[in-house]
């Protein structure tokens, strides 16, 4: 299994949100390049990056702090927050990217999300299903739709796209455990997908019980910020 450590940056500084709300904000770093430093020596391959004021506002602000990590660490990035056109993925793959998160434009604007695809490839997308109640979240999660997640899992599906990141953002943040019955069920209904959990992660016991479930990926943040986790442990959990 995949284990990536979060950063979330907002104001140039390592925070978190707690379920989303950005009156909420918890800084744990002024240093985003130092934070992924840690993580770049301490053995991780992965980096999930997410732009805050970028999901919210529709604008990428985050491009020099991703081409600084790209620079000075060998560490792979997934990057989400403030993409809305090819325009703006095109502006982050050339800052660096490995993988784009889509979230918004997945649901509000088929045509240009589906230009992204054609354009990149399917296997550079992931998609950022963010769910309350099983019905997709939009625009940094401040706009519920109607969308079910199993609807949007299977339209993004027909285009080819396989990596899917799931929050249940009741579950963010609070750590109190990942939401393993939604996990379970999307894991039985579409068995093809890759599955990267967030959200809820607050113990080494949560990721060994995601990774016997067979999900793909695990995103950390919280956890590590709030030393409920060592550093060490998710690398040896990893392998």
């Amino acid at each position: 299994m995949r284990i990536i450590p979060a950063i979330d940056i907002l104001n140039n500084q390592v925070v978190r949100l707690l379920k989303g709300d950005y009156k909420k904000v918890t800084v744990y770093s002024d240093s985003v390049i130092e934070q992924a430093l840690v993580y770049k020596n301490a053995g991780f391959e992965w980096l999930h990056l997410v732009d805050l004021l970028g999901s919210k506002t529709g604008n990428i602000n985050i491009i020099e702090n991703i081409r600084e990590i790209k620079s000075k660490t060998s560490l792979k990035i997934e990057f989400g927050g403030g993409i809305r056109s090819y325009e703006d993925a095109e502006k982050a793959i050339d800052a660096g990217v490995d993988s784009i998160i889509i979230g918004s434009i997945s649901v509000k604007n088929k045509p240009e999300f589906e230009k992204i695809v054609e354009k990149l490839g399917a296997q550079k997308i992931i998609i950022a299903a963010d769910v309350l109640d099983e019905k997709i979240a939009v625009r940094g999660w401040t706009e519920k739709t109607e969308v079910t997640i199993s609807e949007h899992i299977k339209y993004c599906s027909s285009l080819q796209i396989k990596n899917f990141l799931c929050t249940d953002i009741s579950q963010d943040g609070m750590l109190t455990g990942p939401s393993y019955l939604l996990y379970e069920k999307l894991q039985n209904e579409f068995p093809a997908i890759n599955l990267f959990a967030s959200g809820g992660v607050s113990s080494s016991d949560d990721i060994i019980k995601l990774k016997k479930m067979n999900v793909f990926a695990v995103i950390v943040g919280k956890a590590i910020y709030e030393n409920r986790i060592k550093i060490e442990e998710l690398i040896k959990i990893g392998k």
